[in-house]
């Protein structure tokens, strides 16, 4: 096992992997971002260099800090090429997906390489048992958006390495996150305790108590930075479903778990939130 990370992998330019990419440049590391499709990495460039003109528009960072932190991170679409200390996975929520991808990297890496998944709510314990060393195997869930939110769950499987889960630890903390250490279960911590922030407002909804406007403002006044409905649409209608269903079938279908018909339509139509231009909110 290396001794310190000194390189990043991303495999997935969407939003999550771009924003966890541009985290891991801003805190001095050479990364690798890496998509199969030349369309979703140029799209990534936009939007790296989009969120770093706001850091000078706001006075954060320099223009030639700018262009420095852009600089080390290569954006490149051949998988033979992301070879590096840790690699973190954020592309499709499917354990098959993430396997086949693990495995494709163990052939182009050293048996030390780091495998981080990225994942909100499928099994590290079962990802872990179909790729080769699977002690080097760790959850490390960041939160959208990943160049700005500051938690993240590094989530231990079965078969992972104390040290390892340790290395990724001390990783969330040089990149200036405030990592929590937690078992493999069931949507981890932040979407088993948040499930049903989502769950019941729509329930509220559907019952008609509640607008999903009013709503959104009472959670709002309550404290919440967002409401639930503005929240959804900002992680995505599709993401979200996907995990309330993974709960709903990791919990033997129970009731409190139980997937809501009006995300269910939205995702069905495509309107999938702030990514599509319409989720319960139009944009």
């Amino acid at each position: 096992m290396q001794q310190s990370i000194q390189s990043v992998c991303v495999i997935g330019a969407g939003t999550m992997g771009s924003g966890i990419a541009l985290s891991a440049a801003q805190s001095g590391f050479p990364v690798i971002l890496f998509d199969i499709n030349q369309a979703v990495l140029d799209k990534a460039i936009t939007s790296v260099q989009k969120n770093l003109q706001f850091l000078v528009d706001k006075q954060k960072i320099s223009a030639g800090e700018k262009e420095t932190v852009f600089n080390r991170i290569q954006f490149i679409s051949e998988i033979h090429q992301c070879k590096a200390d840790v690699i973190i996975e954020a592309i499709i929520e499917k354990t098959e997906a993430k396997v086949s991808v693990f495995n494709q990297l163990a052939a182009v890496n050293s048996a030390d390489t780091i495998f981080a998944s990225n994942t909100s709510s499928l099994s590290i314990s079962d990802i872990q048992a179909h790729v080769d060393h699977p002690e080097r195997v760790v959850g490390m869930h960041f939160f959208n958006p990943a160049h700005v939110m500051k938690l993240v769950e590094v989530v231990k499987g079965a078969q992972t390495a104390e040290a390892v889960a340790q290395q990724i630890y001390d990783l969330c903390l040089r990149l200036k996150k405030t990592p929590v250490m937690c078992k493999d279960a069931p949507g981890f911590i932040v979407n088993r305790v948040a499930r049903h922030y989502y769950l019941e407002a729509m329930k509220l909804v559907e019952t008609g108590v509640a607008g999903l406007e009013t709503v959104d403002e009472v959670m709002e006044a309550s404290g919440f930075k967002m409401g639930p409905f503005r929240l959804m649409d900002l992680i995505g209608m599709d993401i979200n479903l996907t995990v309330s269903q993974s709960l709903y079938e990791a919990f033997d279908k129970a009731e409190r778990f139980t997937p809501s018909p009006l995300q269910i339509d939205k995702v069905a139509k495509g309107d999938l939130g702030k990514k599509t231009g319409k989720g319960f909110y139009q944009y």
